[in-house]
């Protein structure tokens, strides 16, 4: 009988086969974010002045982002599709159209990255588990972490769930700050003030957002 054939069925160290560097798949990446924005704030009639009242961001980062200057984080984003009505998933990966989705480890997905709000710095890169399916409120994401000491934290609506699978990783929720190493999770709700990154070079982890 083979190693992978003598395993559980569930067992802890399943994720051990998820670890690694997520590496460029030869795809186009998904990175047109700021094209969705874009099309569906016209679509909502609203102008980047309005779209900055209702997010509390700056009128020139929307514009930046619109024009692909700056990939948002994932709490920009979040608040973003909360203001336009839309799906997180719509803006990061586009409308699926499935039922269900089965993602096999070896099948490689577009990979997306964000970065600082300069556009200067990468911050991380990430897959969609899930972009195939229709109507779905939360986002599944294989997510390549970098250092970013000078982040800044994020609030939004939601809830999240992150496991590490590679590396160490940094984490600040609220007041509190944790150093989060293999195996290691957390949950915790996208409302309280929160910053995640890599301790040092990078880390991998497994992330779960619910939008609320």
């Amino acid at each position: 009988m083979n190693e992978k054939a003598s395993k559980p069925y569930i067992n802890v160290d399943y994720f051990e086969d998820l670890t690694g560097e997520i590496v460029d798949t030869g795809q186009k990446p998904v990175e047109e974010i700021g094209e969705r924005v874009s099309k569906l704030r016209a679509a909502k009639g609203l102008t980047l002045e309005q779209l900055a009242k209702l997010t509390g961001f700056e009128e020139n980062f929307l514009a930046d982002i619109e024009a692909n200057k700056i990939q948002p984080q994932l709490g920009t984003v979040i608040k973003l599709s909360k203001a336009l009505d839309s799906a997180m998933g719509q803006l990061v990966s586009g409308r699926g159209d499935k039922l269900y989705t089965i993602t096999r480890k070896d099948e490689r997905k577009a990979i997306s990255r964000s970065t600082s709000k300069t556009g200067q710095k990468q911050v991380y890169l990430y897959k969609d588990l899930a972009p195939e399916v229709k109507g779905r409120h939360m986002e599944a994401l294989m997510v390549q972490l970098e250092e970013n000491p000078e982040g800044e934290l994020s609030v939004h609506e939601g809830e999240e769930f992150i496991y590490v699978m590679e590396g160490v990783v940094s984490l600040d929720i609220a007041d509190d700050h944790h150093e989060l190493t293999p195996g290691d999770s957390a949950y915790y709700p996208s409302t309280t003030p929160h910053l995640i990154a890599a301790k040092k070079d990078q880390a991998t982890i497994l992330a779960v957002i619910y939008e609320g």
